[in-house]
């Protein structure tokens, strides 16, 4: 091509002016060339590609072929062109000819890491707009493809520009991969550590997890491989590096989310002294207002706290938005507990099948404002710490 070029400005205005003026020709018509190339394929092939992939029945291609992803496959173009031309010019400069080959390879090598991570992009988003990458929490996978990838890139550019091989290129790394481990300590953890969240699925995107140490209490809006970002109930999002999580505990609260239940588990402390028989009359009394399904002996003696126990728990078992025996886990009991100083702990354990935050805690409140209510009923006083006005209503009483 340069001795074309020369001929043809010789013929124009001499060999004195071809030999000034053939060398940065050849440049610019190879520069010319190189950008028609990266046009022609930016502005013709390629809003064609994506014309033919709107067409198509199937979304995955529309996904995959962006413009992003073509854009950076049109920049392969002008190194390709460059590339092919590179033995027919510059034969009159050889050093000049080397050093062209090196930046071109070392271009391509570039545009192909930039295109390949654009294609990974693409697939993560869509995975990410299918809802399929709050499954398998893929962020984190799909990152440590790109380093991968940019990893290759940097081996393979290093041999082109110092002509060495990959081999030799690695084996260097590998001689300082000591000093490197204690340099980036912290960003190594930080890799593992999200690669062990997201391949044992122990974190996705959604999640609602509970880290004290960190102060996390909140949903999961992001999920890297340095960076855990969690969006907490006060609107705060606070950033944990996934070594963390790793190291120290966390809680999880997705797998009640699925289970469909989510316990209670409370106590009502019962003054010892309200304990006792209940006499026919009381026995009447409840037994009108539907608070007695059992059949009781006449003559029989009831014991208050037994009979409110019994009750609370056939209560809990009618109710609609209450979970009734589900495996080894999910059932309803009112138990009695160890007694303390403050009275007796009565235990209401239960599930309810609303697990959303403010649903469930309306529930609770529900079914605890019912127990408060109608445990005076049953001649049963709840211990309460007595105040102020308790002491002085009892220091008048004494006088």
């Amino acid at each position: 091509m340069e001795k074309k070029i020369t001929y043809w400005l010789s013929e124009i205005g001499g060999d004195s002016f071809a030999q000034d003026f053939s060398f940065p020709v050849t440049l610019i018509a190879v520069a010319l060339i190189a950008w028609l190339a990266y046009e022609l394929f930016r502005r013709v092939v390629s809003p064609f590609i994506i014309y033919a992939a709107d067409k198509t029945s199937t979304k995955w291609d529309d996904d995959l072929l962006t413009e992003d992803v073509l854009r950076a496959f049109s920049q392969m173009m002008p190194a390709i062109v460059v590339a092919w031309l590179l033995p027919k010019m510059f034969v009159s400069h050889e050093l000049l000819y080397v050093w062209i080959k090196k930046f071109t390879l070392f271009y391509i090598v570039w545009a192909c890491v930039n295109f390949v991570n654009k294609v990974i992009g693409a697939v993560f988003g869509a995975f990410d707009k299918r809802n399929l990458e709050r499954i398998h929490s893929l962020k984190g996978t799909f990152q440590m493809v790109k380093l991968i990838v940019i990893g290759i890139g940097i081996i393979v550019g290093s041999g082109i520009l110092f002509d060495r091989s990959p081999i030799a290129i690695l084996t260097a790394f590998g001689a300082s991969a000591a000093v490197l481990m204690l340099v980036f300590k912290d960003t190594i953890l930080g890799l593992v550590a999200g690669v062990q969240l997201t391949a044992n699925k122990m974190l996705q995107k959604g999640d609602w997890i509970i880290c004290q140490k960190a102060g996390a209490n909140g949903e999961v809006i992001d999920i890297s491989l340095t960076t855990v970002k969690v969006r907490n109930w006060d609107n705060s999002v606070i950033t944990i590096p996934p070594y963390n999580l790793i190291s120290d505990s966390f809680q999880n609260y997705q797998p009640m989310r699925a289970s469909g239940g989510r316990r209670v588990s409370r106590y009502v402390y019962i003054d010892v002294n309200s304990v006792r028989f209940l006499n026919e009359s009381e026995l009447r009394a409840l037994r009108e207002e539907n608070l007695i399904i059992e059949e009781i002996a006449e003559g029989e003696k009831i014991v208050n706290l037994g009979l409110f126990r019994r009750h609370m728990e056939n209560w809990l078992r009618n109710r609609k938005d209450i979970v009734l025996k589900r495996g080894r886990t999910m059932f309803v009991m009112v138990r009695q507990l160890q007694s303390t100083p403050q009275g007796i702990p009565l235990e209401l354990y239960f599930f309810t099948n609303k697990t959303d935050w403010a649903q469930y805690e309306e529930i609770q409140s529900d079914i605890f404002d019912y127990v408060y209510a109608v445990i005076g009923k049953f001649g049963l006083c709840i211990y309460q710490a007595p105040s102020g006005l308790d002491l002085m209503f009892s220091r008048n009483q004494t006088r």
